[in-house]
């Protein structure tokens, strides 16, 4: 096979693949489809001046895809992690309305610390306040 015939055929695999990793669900999935990917199109072309396109595609495609699943896995680890730590936040959180006296709203997100909870303005409060005890430092 000529060189064009190759490249044109290696770019119409590559382009096809990436049809297949736009749906995976997490990065290791995409990694692995994306580095195989690349690997595949590498060896084939390092394959190809050496006779064995192939070959060189399926090494290149097995060591890229491994090493994009690596690389993807690290990143669902990082993502993961930090999904945990806003969930943890977001329970620590409690919002209280206040009913000002022209009838608007306001909300005041108070954040647990050990036993009690601490206000925006860091104040500490040894239980969850009321709309009562709140109002006088934040409605209006």
């Amino acid at each position: 096979m000529c060189r064009s015939t190759v490249a044109i055929l290696i770019a119409a695999a590559l382009g096809l693949g990436l049809v297949f990793v736009a749906g995976c669900e997490t990065e290791a999935q995409k990694g692995a489809g994306i580095g195989a990917l690349a690997g595949a199109g590498i060896g084939a072309i390092v394959g190809h001046q050496s006779g064995n396109t192939a070959g060189g595609a399926l090494i290149g495609g097995a060591v890229g895809g491994g090493t994009g699943y690596v690389l993807g896995n690290e990143g669902d680890k990082k993502r993961t992690q930090s999904e945990i730590q806003d969930v943890r936040q977001e329970m620590n959180t409690v919002t209280v309305n206040i009913t000002n006296s022209n009838g608007s709203t306001s909300q005041v997100t108070m954040r647990k610390q050990g036993v009690g909870y601490a206000g925006p303005r860091g104040e500490y409060y040894n239980h969850l306040p009321t709309e009562a005890e709140l109002k006088p430092i934040y409605g209006f």
